[in-house]
């Protein structure tokens, strides 16, 4: 049985399921660029939204209780500020991206029928990406900021 929509609360474990999301996202965005400017920026592009996956795993497996409580907040704290460090290159990246794309817009998407859509088109698909991508950013931010909020203060008491 599902929960209401303004019934839920924000699981624990909910920076780790955006930040999955953002790394899908960002490769889908990532494949809208010309094989001209893939070469040189989508790679790394594409490690930063890794990191940012990779170390809110890493900070999720590690759960701070039990015997060596201190060094276990530690890690925890270190990883979810490498994540968030990762998070904030990606987003000044993906503006990066972005502004490229929208130099030639109808040449980031085609036609099922492998025709360049019209430029508005484009416009609005890649607007709507970026959105998407640039909200789920901000969510992970919070999420993140959240999260590391609340091991000072485990590491406090």
């Amino acid at each position: 049985m599902s929960v209401l929509a303004q019934k839920r609360t924000v699981s624990s474990a909910d920076f780790v399921n955006e930040a999955n999301q953002i790394y899908v996202e960002t490769l889908a965005f990532l494949t809208r660029l010309s094989a001209r400017y893939s070469r040189l920026v989508a790679e790394p592009v594409a490690k930063l939204a890794g990191e940012v996956k990779d170390h809110s795993e890493k900070a999720n497996s590690i759960y701070p209780s039990g015997a060596q409580l201190d060094l276990k907040v530690k890690l925890r704290t270190e990883h979810l500020l490498e994540a968030r460090a990762s998070l904030m290159a990606l987003d000044s990246r993906l503006t990066d991206c972005y502004l490229v794309m929208m130099q030639n817009p109808e040449g980031c998407f085609t036609t099922a029928k492998g025709k360049s859509v019209g430029p508005k088109e484009a416009v609005e698909k890649l607007d709507a990406m970026a959105q998407s991508l640039g909200a789920r950013i901000d969510r992970e931010n919070n999420l993140l900021k959240g999260q590391i909020e609340s091991m000072g203060k485990k590491l406090k008491s």
